[in-house]
């Protein structure tokens, strides 16, 4: 249920893009009603799908406990959440590394000619969970204690930002990890 909620909210967003579109374009009516009309029906089954997950969750003790700990997490809120508890549930990490690297989020040495020394992230497994952990790395930075002190230190040491929402990706990853495999809600380990 997860994948497809993410399709639809692809094809929700290809949608809105051509609706966009063709207030430049000066399309017909017809296809400007068409348009609207897939909006209109995939909007409706996102939230129906989102409801389905989440009532998924609640039947389940074991999710919903996990779901509530993901969720004690600064930064971590339905999105992620909802993902994390899925992917805790279905694959299963020894370590929080493992986490990291199924989701792309450890470094990779990116080196080529005159262009040595440089580091990003290796990008492999799935890419639209990444992009939700992107987000919720953006809001953690501003509100979770220990990955705004990690960010602070990261900058000072002169890394790029995009270098530190990377770091910080994978630092929630761990937290998120974590608290699911302590069954212990998230408490800041910054002074």
């Amino acid at each position: 249920m997860a994948r497809r909620l993410e399709a639809l909210e692809q094809d929700l967003r290809r949608e809105e893009n051509r609706y966009e579109a063709v207030g430049f374009s000066g399309a017909s009516t017809r296809v400007t009603q068409s348009i609207e009309d897939m909006i209109t029906v995939l909007k409706t089954e996102i939230v129906e799908l989102k409801n389905d997950i989440d009532e998924h969750i609640d039947r389940h003790p074991k999710l919903k406990k996990n779901r509530q700990l993901l969720q004690s997490i600064k930064g971590v809120g339905e999105v992620i959440s909802r993902i994390m508890v899925s992917l805790l549930a279905c694959k299963h990490f020894k370590n929080a590394k493992q986490l990291a690297c199924y989701l792309g989020l450890i470094p990779k040495l990116n080196e080529s000619g005159k262009r040595t020394g440089k580091t990003t992230l290796s990008k492999e497994g799935p890419g639209y969970i990444r992009a939700k952990l992107y987000m919720a790395a953006v809001v953690a930075v501003q509100h979770n204690p220990d990955i705004k002190a990690q960010n602070k230190r990261l900058v000072g040491q002169g890394k790029t930002k995009m270098q530190a929402i990377g770091a910080a990706m994978r630092k929630l990853t761990h937290i998120c990890f974590g608290v699911v495999k302590n069954q212990t809600e998230y408490q800041s380990q910054a002074t």
